[in-house]
């Protein structure tokens, strides 16, 4: 988890000690008493900082979210085909997949088991939010391009998001020995070359 700054505040060091648990910890439920001991202070400490659990995963969902979209918005700026697009938030995901192991767990949802059905609800807006952006960019790829999806909108989206997120659960289950991005490069070639058909001849 990529938050810290010169001097880190509490706040963060807790953020990065759960997300550091959630790595370390594979399918381990990870409990106050553990994460208190990990930032080295009282269970009261904690709580001075983050009034339950639920705030504290709160606050990493707030820190993928942030990342992402934040990203998202520029790769938008950036690029302005729609495979370049494509490729690039779907790299995007699986880039901070793998640099942040522990929101992994998040991300598929296991470490949020028995937490609050909020967490879990938000978690779901972070790929349908994907999900709609890329729905956006294929969608204007036929005005913009001439390009036309070989199947409908709402089905070329969904596949490529479910390739991207079989590739975190991977991860997750090699206990973050199979890499996101490995072999990316080439799948990527195969889904593209799939995925639109050809422009038409003028």
């Amino acid at each position: 988890m990529s938050v810290s700054k010169p001097t880190t505040s509490r706040h963060d060091q807790i953020l990065q000690a759960l997300a550091h648990m959630l790595e370390s910890n594979p399918g381990k439920t990870i409990t106050t008493a553990k994460l208190a001991k990990e930032v080295g202070v009282s269970e009261a400490a904690l709580y001075r900082h983050f009034p339950s659990k639920a705030r504290m995963f709160e606050g990493l969902i707030q820190f993928i979210e942030e990342t992402l979209f934040s990203r998202v918005t520029r790769i938008l700026q950036e690029e302005e085909a729609a495979l370049p697009r494509c490729e690039a938030i779907l790299t995007l995901l699986l880039a901070f997949a793998e640099r942040n192991p522990g929101m992994c767990r998040i991300l598929i949802g296991d470490a949020l088991a028995g937490e609050l059905e909020r967490l879990r609800d938000r978690v779901t807006q972070i790929f349908d939010r994907l999900e709609t952006q890329l729905k956006q960019v294929i969608r204007e790829a036929e005005i913009r391009e001439g390009l036309r999806p070989i199947m409908p909108i709402n089905q070329a989206a969904t596949l490529l998001l479910t390739v991207a997120e079989g590739r975190i659960n991977q991860f997750v289950r090699s206990e973050f020995k199979r890499k996101p991005t490995a072999d990316w490069n080439l799948h990527w070639q195969v889904l593209s070359k799939t995925l639109f058909d050809q422009p038409s001849q003028s």
